[in-house]
């Protein structure tokens, strides 16, 4: 069978994540500049082969300080590490709609293996003839894990920033023909 590359639609997609904020809030943020494809054996997405980069400089907060503070050194440190990446490994079936993605997630120059639940929306044909799939993924992170240690400890017990960050994806692929 041949193999289908899928590229990723970026106006019918989104890469956020959200962390808590002085342990009670969170603040959500979003990265504007990224590329994914996906290669499959035909239309099939059983043991499909998914890759990913996004742009640390198009970090988005809604505030240009904070996008500042994640772009240097503290955080991601965009001048020596401007992409993160992610290569797949898996892509198993865990029942119709649901999939487990694995892979490894490289950030600032550090590669960890990651798992994340999917949810497939399935295959479908738009008003212009392109065949589309849709992707949602909704995983956790702790960025120390990646070295994005950088804190401060409020007055009150507690600190600024959570290490926990929420990831909220939503991927569209069109097929390649």
């Amino acid at each position: 069978m041949a193999t289908t590359k899928w590229s990723i639609d970026p106006t019918h997609s989104e890469i956020g994540f959200k962390v808590k904020h002085m342990m009670f809030t969170n603040v959500s943020g979003k990265f504007g500049t990224y590329d994914a494809s996906a290669i499959t054996e035909g239309e099939s997405f059983d043991n499909a082969d998914f890759s990913f980069s996004a742009d640390i400089a198009s970090i988005d907060t809604a505030n240009a300080d904070r996008d500042g503070h994640l772009r240097s050194g503290d955080f991601f440190d965009a001048e020596n590490h401007p992409k993160l990446t992610f290569k797949s490994s898996a892509f198993k079936k865990i029942n119709d709609g649901e999939f487990e993605l694995t892979g490894d997630l490289d950030i600032k120059g550090v590669s960890k293996t990651v798992k994340f639940p999917v949810e497939f929306s399935g295959i479908m044909t738009d008003p212009w003839g392109n065949t589309k799939v849709g992707l949602s993924i909704e995983g956790k992170i702790n960025r120390k894990d990646w070295g994005l240690n950088w804190n401060s400890a409020l007055e009150t017990g507690g600190v600024l920033v959570g290490e926990e960050v929420r990831l909220n994806i939503e991927l569209q692929f069109v097929k390649q023909a």
